[in-house]
């Protein structure tokens, strides 16, 4: 096989036609973050599943920003206002013009995540970020096993078709938020919470047993 040419199992293009709607476990802990009436913008808001949700049951203003041609097209059709474009760069919005600035599951997928949380920082008071853990335990046990690029994390994918180019734990990110600085965790909540023990195992130990963290940071 040609390693250019288009690979049927490749997630580096994103593709909404197929699917114009969705609900991501995550979407409920992120609702519940954000108060009825806040401005917020969606960095990333591929299909604007999200945003639209946040319209819908919260009266939520804003925005979103996405790459992805067939992702515009269908925040578009659901009467969303989007501007196309990377957000791992100099973002077209003013200072603190929002409540609330979203990345949810895509700080791995850009080439400069430092810069999408100092652009973030700077555009609104409050940020909301999701991101698949890469310090989850059966990754660590996959790389033990196998000594190669851990399969738990790749949804499906290989490691060159994958647009996941900068993996990270939650050790990882909360070393970014340090450096950034000027940032404050008000609140880390894992989207895949369970009960019993495993609940227990994710609050004692998150950076070994939470897959989906959310993290709401204040800018000071």
């Amino acid at each position: 096989m040609d390693i250019n040419s288009p690979l049927s199992n490749d997630n580096r293009n994103y593709d909404y036609t197929a699917y114009a709607e969705e609900y991501r476990r995550e979407y409920g802990v992120i609702l519940s973050l954000i108060p009825a009436g806040a401005k917020v913008v969606d960095l990333a808001c591929g299909n604007g599943s999200l945003l639209k949700i946040l319209r819908d049951n919260k009266n939520t203003k804003g925005c979103g920003v996405e790459l992805s041609n067939s992702g515009v097209a269908a925040s578009l059709h659901k009467g969303l206002q989007i501007t196309r474009g990377r957000i791992d760069d100099k973002l077209p919005f003013l200072d603190k013009e929002f409540d609330y600035a979203i990345c949810n599951v895509t700080i791995q997928m850009v080439m400069y995540p430092e810069i999408l949380l100092q652009e973030m920082k700077r555009i609104a008071s409050r940020l909301i970020i999701s991101f698949p853990n890469f310090g989850f335990y059966r990754n660590r046990i996959d790389l033990l096993l196998y000594g190669r690029m851990p399969k738990p994390m790749m949804f499906g994918y290989s490691w060159y078709s994958t647009g996941h180019i900068h993996q990270l734990s939650i050790a990882d990110f909360m070393e970014l938020v340090e450096q950034v600085g000027n940032l404050k965790i008000e609140q880390h909540i894992c989207a895949d919470s369970t009960a019993g023990i495993k609940r227990s195992l994710q609050e004692l130990f998150p950076n070994l047993f939470q897959l989906l963290p959310v993290f709401l940071l204040t800018s000071t």
